[in-house]
């Protein structure tokens, strides 16, 4: 599926604080490989590199279009086209990733075989979008349901992959010696016209609308519109505020 870089980075400055927050809680002096997973277009990991200037850092994301506008914000740093959901190494002293994990399945073999993938002390550092029970997601389903023809969107959509946190506290602590686990509830306070539709064509959305072409593609973006601008309406002053629930966990090997 192609992601947007320009659509994706078009609320960079809401996207960007949860690595923000999730970069002041990691307590590592000089890690020396350091791997941003699902790095999309290098914006965070540029960040890591900021933060540890003198570490090897590489960025991982199975978008082409991603890791073009990566290369082209920095150059200098290591970007490389795989499937995070298969990452394994042996010698990685923090594995960093922002908002990428609730694309993944399968976290029960996931984390473990990211904690494996540390070295001795090695951090994981995880934020994943958890705001699935909200309308932000609820809607998108709705609109699939409310149509028998669009019966077959359904596998194009997965909102179940990131769990509640004792999910991960039972995963991962056995595994670690040290584990933080919170949630924040950020009210992001947006501009233009239908903004939640515009956030979500970039992510969620993406996956159906590339499984629908013309007419059909703009009947249920339409739909989709109405739904949102419903869950969602304008404040007098004409911003948008539209909440996003995030999980964060911090695990020391």
């Amino acid at each position: 599926m192609a992601w947007d870089p320009n659509l994706y980075l078009r609320f960079d400055r809401y996207r960007r604080q949860p690595a923000i927050d999730l970069l002041a809680r990691i307590d590592l002096q000089a890690p020396a490989h350091i791997f941003d997973l699902g790095c999309g277009p290098g914006n965070v990991t540029t960040m890591l590199r900021a933060r540890w200037p003198e570490a090897d850092v590489t960025g991982i994301d199975s978008s082409k279009e991603m890791l073009a506008q990566a290369r082209e914000h920095d150059p200098s740093l290591t970007w490389i086209e795989e499937d995070i959901s298969s990452f394994a190494t042996r010698d990685a002293d923090l594995i960093f990733s922002n908002a990428a994990f609730n694309w993944v399945p399968n976290h029960a073999q996931v984390m473990p075989r990211l904690v494996e993938s540390l070295s001795a002390n090695g951090v994981l550092a995880v934020q994943m979008p958890r705001n699935y029970a909200q309308p932000t997601h609820t809607e998108i389903l709705a609109c699939i349901t409310a149509e028998p023809s669009r019966a077959h969107l359904g596998t194009a959509v997965s909102y179940d992959h990131v769990q509640p946190p004792g999910f991960y506290y039972d995963v991962l602590a056995p595994l670690v010696q040290d584990l933080d686990i919170w949630e924040v509830n950020y009210t992001h306070i947006l501009s233009g016209e239908d903004p939640v539709l515009t956030w979500f064509m970039s992510t969620a959305l993406r996956p159906v609308l590339e499984a629908l072409e013309g007419a059909e593609r703009e009947e249920f973006l339409e739909e989709m519109r109405v739904r949102y601008r419903a869950a969602y309406p304008p404040r007098p002053d004409g911003n948008t505020l539209f909440e996003m629930q995030r999980l964060f966990l911090v695990a020391r090997r």
